[in-house]
């Protein structure tokens, strides 16, 4: 994912779009703000990251070596994510990190697209305008519930909502200023200014118009503001907020409440944990030892490393939780030689792109966590179910891979002798493990879905330390800030996808969705087919986190009606949203892949049908045989 999230290719307004340093007088006393501002805001996320994991890993130790729980351990970490949470989603906004469509903004003039990008930033700072106060109210409501095992007041958790927000807004205005120019600046804020005061004017007609109101904020304006380059998270929040506000007497708190819902679910918590084990694998070179071995086992037959890079994908999404992680961990080591052996660039970044879709039910998938998280299905079933359907889709494109390199010429290309072969093996090992002892914490009872990360990031750090003797002391505090944006980008999407999913369920919607999807012809396949169909339009323009946050708890309920089993049909919408998300043109996971791979996406477009067309015959495979899906669940 892209981030799992990633989703654009190129950050929002960084300084060399609008008009450079000097975008206005004041842009640098901004700069100088925003670098005191947001150095305070990154040091204290990177210390709630190391803070989360010292409680979890805790927790465990106390729990499984002493026996002697710590009935508070669970209860804190969920005060310190939700704050963790919300700054890391104030350092992704300042770095442009939100996640966003950007395709169509690339085929706009410069000129254009600056204030496009103003416009983004300006709609930002219009949602956080209008829900400060509602924030503020609603933290002022949780301050009267005292917590269970703590027993201090609730608004030391919910403060963190409008303590975010606040400073959220700050470094918007101070991005727009630092970066735009007077007139962008103008246009941007009275644009946006006339059109919430157009809309708040048009509030007795929303008042008529009944379930057409739906249409008008959750897709019209949904898809204006998406298109446009507003952040994701923003756009689902400003649609929410503006149908509440306008057509209904929802008081706007409730709001906040949905928001604080979504980004609670303490198994998000396992997100940051995973995307830091990720970076922790590349910087100890864990990643690099199983890529070398699996290189000494295939190198020499033809597409022998493109096998490598379909296996090290598999291994290593195994471990990492972020599909960016994953790539950026094997490119660098392989692609190097894949070129000096005659393969196209085009054709690995292709290849790349679609091993991304195709592991993206390889536990611990965030996608996975997101799905239990919002429909309520246990994570471990999850966890079982992804690793053989990953394994059909593998097959299907190494399929696609032998076809393309028979014709391989391997003349100088070394064999490795069975001694050298054992030696790879003997240090690869201990990395090679690791998805093994994270998967067996979990079976076995020692750490629960989310802990699991934790014993993860102390044998890596172990490991790293006294096996492979590489652990960079100074990547520590960049790769702690890295985690808290890209989870802080990630958990805002699901509070804000959240709050729009329960508006759309007040609205009725969900019931209307069930009425027309139950009355598909063909039974539980008709069903499956029409959401492979969706979610791969979903996957392309939404994004998966975003699109299984929002439509998760509307389907998921019907496809069990449908006689669909929840966690074959958790595989089946995870891989169709992410053949949408790794296809061009709209695909921004393909772009991520060719940012990671430094290769033109221009070069890789014509090589990707090939491996798109082989995962579509594996979905379809997978899809028409639950057993692949369940076959090793324990009913």
């Amino acid at each position: 994912m892209v981030h799992e999230s990633t989703f654009e290719a190129a950050p929002l307004l960084h300084g060399d779009v609008g008009a450079g340093p000097s975008a206005n007088a004041l842009s640098g006393i901004a700069g100088r703000v925003d670098r005191v501002l947001g150095g305070l805001v990154e040091a204290a996320a990177a210390l709630l990251v190391l803070a989360e994991i010292c409680v979890l890993f805790a927790g465990v130790v106390s729990r499984y070596v002493f026996h002697a729980p710590l009935v508070w351990s669970d209860e804190l970490a969920s005060i310190l994510f939700l704050w963790l949470s919300m700054l890391g989603a104030v350092v992704a906004l300042r770095r442009g990190e939100h996640m966003r469509m950007t395709a169509l903004l690339q085929k706009v003039q410069p000129s254009t697209r600056a204030m496009l990008d103003a416009f983004a930033i300006a709609a930002s700072v219009a949602f956080l305008v209008l829900i400060v106060w509602p924030s503020v109210d609603y933290a002022h409501e949780e301050s009267f519930i005292v917590t269970p095992a703590l027993e201090i007041s609730n608004a030391w958790r919910a403060a963190a909502i409008p303590a975010g927000i606040a400073i959220m807004l700050a470094m918007a205005l101070l991005r727009l200023v630092r970066v735009c120019t007077g007139r962008q600046i103008a246009v941007a804020v009275l644009g946006m200014a006339a059109l919430v005061a157009a809309f708040w004017l048009a509030a007795p007609v929303f008042a008529t118009l009944g379930k057409f109101n739906l249409v008008i904020f959750f897709v019209v304006v949904v898809a204006a503001t998406v298109l446009s380059g507003v952040p994701i998270a923003f756009s689902f929040a400003l649609a929410t907020f503006g149908y509440l506000a306008l057509t209904t007497r929802t008081p706007l708190l409730v709001m906040v409440g949905r928001l604080d819902e979504g980004m609670s679910h303490l198994i998000l918590l396992a997100v940051p944990l995973f995307i830091f084990l990720g970076a922790l694998i590349e910087m100890t070179g864990m990643a690099r030892a199983m890529i070398q071995f699996l290189a000494s086992l295939l190198g020499h037959v033809r597409g022998g490393l493109s096998y490598v890079l379909i296996g090290a994908m598999y291994l290593v999404s195994g471990i990492s939780g972020s599909k960016i992680a994953d790539m950026a961990a094997i490119a660098p080591v392989l692609f190097p030689e894949m070129v000096k052996r005659g393969a196209k660039p085009g054709d690995l970044v292709a290849l790349l792109s679609a091993t991304g879709a195709q592991t993206e039910t390889i536990p611990p998938s965030i996608v996975l966590i997101t799905i239990g998280s919002v429909t309520g299905i246990s994570i471990a079933a999850l966890f079982t179910g992804g690793l053989l359907p990953a394994v059909v889709l593998g097959a299907a494109l190494c399929i696609v891979v032998w076809w393309r390199y028979r014709r391989e010429d391997l003349r100088g290309v070394q064999r490795h002798s069975k001694r050298e072969i054992g030696k790879l093996l003997l240090v690869a090992l201990p990395a090679v493990l690791l998805p093994f002892v994270i998967r067996a914490a979990v079976v076995e009872g020692v750490a629960t879905a989310t802990e699991v990360s934790t014993i993860g990031i102390v044998y890596s750090a172990i490991v790293g330390l006294v096996v492979y003797r590489q652990f960079d002391w100074k990547r520590l505090k960049p790769m702690l800030v890295d985690t808290a944006s890209l989870s802080g980008a990630i958990i805002f999407i699901v509070g804000c996808a959240t709050a729009m999913a329960w508006g759309l369920t007040q609205s009725g919607f969900s019931q209307d969705l069930a009425r027309v999807m139950g009355a598909l012809p063909g039974g539980a396949y008709g069903f499956l087919a029409v959401s492979i169909v969706a979610f791969i339009v979903l996957g392309s323009v939404l994004e998966g986190i975003p699109a299984i946050v929002l439509f998760g708890p509307l389907l998921f309920p019907i496809a069990k009606a449908a006689g669909v089993h929840e966690v074959h049909y958790a595989m089946v919408v995870i891989f169709a949203m992410g053949i949408g998300l790794f296809a061009p043109p709209f695909g921004v996971g393909y772009y991520g892949a060719c940012a990671v791979s430094k290769v033109s996406p221009d070069e890789g477009i014509k090589h990707i049908w090939g491996y798109i067309a082989a995962m579509l015959v594996g979905l379809v495979i997978v899809a028409a045989f639950p057993w692949f899906s369940t076959g090793f669940l324990k009913f």
